[in-house]
């Protein structure tokens, strides 16, 4: 099976392996343990491989790099219409090559692949739509397009569109799904954690405006001024970063809070265990991994109530659900605190849930997709 992913996620090339972002080339390596050959349509930059990138598990791999491009501004904009005609014809051979057709969305190539994809209505197809699936969201013109293109079964053939979350009014091919990061064998028992001593929070994700890491560290330094106990570690880089170490040294943050940048998985996973809480306070998300990853080794989740986190969380049964009002988020902390029976209930059906949601299952999902 010839498999073409089209995507938005930026390449680097090392001799003759390609890296990207670990946690999307982890699911991909699982979808390519059932295909002959695949190809990738994506851009390409000349990096350094970070921490976080991961390579293809796969030998028989056919780059076709196409340009970057942006509708954030008129400059960006005019050089995105000049360069559409021929990304969306690398687009087309690629599919044309192709006996399954695999689209990344959100994402202004997943645009291009949407609109693309009308022309092979016969050939096999899926979507993995990474972003908010709820149709109340609030969201850019180019999302809203693309989830319109992929619901409508006349424009969108033969293709299986993977969404976070069930939604009502759905068309027959939107398929709820989930993301996974660990296995069967990963389910060792947890260790909870008391609240007897110092209370460790964990922030994982990209240090950008979206994801609210300054929020994070907000109610965390509320909880200090009130006298707790409180760390608060943040794994992943940003442009918001500066605003963060600004912060830091502003309020003399040094001791209770830590950037600890990029880092593989074992690390990160390492900081789940030994942490209290897991938080997130995103503007928007589809399926939060770092919230999932989080429950797994007995996290109590903190996050916002968007997609399907109010799902994930129970509405309040396996962690918090953010209001964004300072105030009202630190005393729903403080009652957790001053609650271990609560904090422990909450650890328990966290992790008991997180667990069902692993790599083998996800892989028998999709061995099943790839065999229709």
């Amino acid at each position: 099976m010839k498999f073409t992913i089209i995507t938005h996620v930026t390449h680097i090339q090392s001799e003759n392996q390609y890296f990207a972002y670990g946690p999307y080339v982890n699911e991909m390596n699982i979808w390519a343990k059932y295909i002959e050959e695949l190809i990738i349509v994506a851009p390409i930059q000349k990096t350094e491989i970070s921490a976080i990138d991961c390579p293809y598990n796969f030998n028989n791999v056919q780059f076709v790099p196409i340009n970057q491009i942006s509708l954030l501004g008129m400059k960006a904009v005019f050089k995105t219409i000049l360069k559409v005609p021929k990304i969306s014809w690398q687009i087309f051979k690629a599919m044309k090559r192709a006996d399954h057709i695999h689209l990344r969305c959100p994402g202004n190539i997943g645009l291009l692949g949407c609109l693309v994809q009308i022309l092979f209505p016969n050939k096999h197809k899926t979507a993995k739509y990474a972003g908010n699936w709820d149709p109340k969201a609030t969201q850019p013109w180019s999302y809203r397009l693309q989830k319109w293109i992929l619901s409508n079964a006349f424009l969108t053939r033969n293709m299986q569109v993977l969404v976070y979350g069930e939604w009502v009014g759905s068309t027959k091919n939107i398929k709820p799904f989930f993301t996974a990061t660990y296995s069967e064998e990963d389910k060792t028992p947890i260790e909870i954690l008391d609240l007897k001593g110092k209370i460790n929070f964990v922030f994982v994700g990209t240090l950008t405006a979206g994801k609210n890491p300054l929020y994070a560290m907000q109610l965390v330094k509320s909880l200090y001024e009130k006298g707790y106990n409180v760390t608060l570690d943040f794994y992943g880089e940003g442009i918001e970063r500066k605003i963060l170490e600004d912060f830091i040294a502003l309020n003399n943050l040094e001791k209770v809070v830590q950037l600890k940048g990029n880092q593989n998985k074992e690390t990160v996973k390492k900081a789940y265990q030994n942490s209290h809480f897991v938080i997130l306070p995103s503007k928007s998300e589809g399926w939060p991994k770092a919230i999932a990853e989080g429950m797994f080794w007995g996290c109590v989740p903190i996050a916002t109530p968007v997609s399907c986190v109010p799902f994930m969380l129970d509405y309040g049964e396996r962690g918090v659900l953010l209001q964004m009002n300072l105030e009202q988020d630190v005393e729903q902390i403080e009652n957790i605190f001053g609650n271990e029976m609560d904090f422990e209930s909450k650890s328990i059906k966290g992790s008991d849930w997180s667990r069902k949601y692993i790599i083998d299952v996800f892989e028998k999902e999709i061995k099943q997709m790839l065999s229709k």
